[in-house]
């Protein structure tokens, strides 16, 4: 069996929407998954939201496309769960879910605590943007 047919059957038996380049490595050479990984987001199999990581895609019935089989936050909050980074909602989700506004905010933003994160996250035209918030006692 190619590698090719072993990553394909391995992405459609997954239930998760992001892959990353690191669930292939044991499948072959890091050229030969880098290989198969640009062939799948050519055939829109595939979509390319960070360095190494990838997300599922299915048809658009509007536009018959691929399109990204979830939102832009689904996608960053299952990333950030396989790399083990924690993040948390914005102030202004937080402030919207409380109560406390009655603004919805409409750009996809998290709070990384006191972590410094600069790993860009892109579904289509919408990048996620990092919020710090620096607690001194």
């Amino acid at each position: 069996m190619k590698l090719e047919d072993r990553m394909s059957r391995s992405i459609k038996q997954r239930a998760s929407l992001v892959v990353l380049r690191s669930d292939f490595a044991k499948m072959g050479s890091d050229s030969q998954v880098g290989r198969v990984l640009a062939r799948f987001v050519a055939e829109g199999k595939l979509v390319r939201v960070s360095k190494g990581a990838f997300a599922k895609t299915r048809i658009n019935k509007f536009t018959g496309k691929p399109t990204p089989a979830g939102t832009l936050e689904m996608i960053a909050a299952e990333l950030f769960r396989k790399l083990n980074i924690s993040v948390e909602p914005s102030s202004l989700v937080s402030e919207y879910n409380s109560g406390r506004s009655t603004q919805i905010p409409m750009g996809a933003t998290v709070s990384t605590g006191r972590r410094r994160i600069s790993r860009k996250v892109t579904v289509g035209n919408t990048t996620l943007t990092y919020e710090k918030t620096s607690r001194r006692a």
